[in-house]
């Protein structure tokens, strides 16, 4: 697959990856470094983060020490999103601001944050909404990006987040694919605010495919899945794919040519393939949604994106 496609030369440019000590946002990390990038890695765990980069240094040893550096963060926690955006702001330019954290299975009763919001939304929506909105005129200086995550199981279960912090209802599943619907959502509703105000930063969404990690490479400290979870995932060998390759779209709508602003990006197969430009599920493409969820995000964060100063 990978030799069928590449990024295109990233020296000099610098992205910031949330939740990057595992998983998709590791191997995003490893793709734009080999690249030639200049690569934020951030984290809730000091330590987590502290062995993600030794992994990726030692993977990678071309890769200049200075390449990498990392940055705590933890997206469910609006003072710890102030904190790391204040401090990215001090590093210098960036051209790319990858949104990837997030909770993948969400506990099986609600559970809410210090600041009192529902966990999955939190984490997986409102700290992005927050760090990207601190962010903005970082980005815009650099015209640069930012990429949303997405899934393929919002064409599935089409929900819409009436309740976005589910106070009622609550289910695990529900709590995720409703994340996925508003991080979409809301990343299409920057697109059309971005070009309304003529800020030049480009709004992008990308979702992995079906991404496992029984699937992709054992490394130390970063991906140990364990011999059941191997055979569990070969098993379904046919419509599953390693986070290495999962992590292919997100950084072809971060940093790849030919990529707009309000586009979705996924694998060519919708759960396997190289990365290409598809469409959204009908239910995130809604402008009423998005202006909802957005007036939602600021109540929740109290950030309010700074438009004018942007453009």
């Amino acid at each position: 697959m990978r030799a069928a496609w590449s990024l295109p030369d990233l020296t000099g440019r610098t992205y910031l990856i949330t939740g990057s000590n595992k998983g998709l946002g590791y191997f995003s990390a490893e793709h734009l470094v080999r690249a030639g990038a200049h690569v934020v890695m951030t984290g809730r765990s000091p330590n987590r983060l502290a062995a993600a980069r030794a992994a990726l240094r030692r993977r990678n040893p071309d890769a200049a020490p200075e390449q990498v550096e990392t940055l705590l963060l933890d997206t469910s926690n609006l003072g710890s999103v102030r904190a790391a955006a204040a401090s990215a702001k001090v590093r210098g330019s960036l051209d790319g601001l990858l949104l990837n954290a997030g909770i993948v299975h969400p506990p099986e009763k609600r559970e809410t944050t210090g600041d009192g919001h529902e966990v999955v939304f939190a984490t997986n929506v409102l700290g992005h909404f927050a760090l990207a909105g601190e962010l903005l005129t970082t980005l815009a200086a650099a015209s640069g990006r930012m990429v949303w995550l997405g899934s393929m199981s919002t064409s599935m279960w089409q929900y819409d987040p009436v309740d976005p912090q589910l106070v009622e209802g609550y289910t695990a599943w529900r709590a995720y694919v409703q994340s996925k619907v508003a991080t979409t959502a809301l990343g299409l509703e920057a697109d059309r605010r971005l070009r309304a105000a003529g800020v030049p930063v480009r709004s992008v969404i990308a979702h992995p495919g079906y991404s496992t990690s029984g699937r992709t490479p054992g490394i130390s400290g970063v991906n140990e899945p364990t011999k059941l979870t191997r055979f569990a995932d070969n098993l379904q060998a046919v419509i599953t794919q390693s986070k290495e390759d999962g992590a292919l779209p997100l950084v072809q709508a971060l940093a790849g040519d030919g990529v707009e602003g309000g586009s979705f990006w996924g694998p060519r197969f919708v759960a396997t393939g190289a990365p290409r430009a598809a469409k959204p599920s009908r239910v995130t493409r809604s402008p009423e949604l998005g202006e909802r969820l957005w007036t939602t995000a600021e109540d929740a964060t109290g950030v309010r994106w700074p438009f004018a100063a942007a453009g």
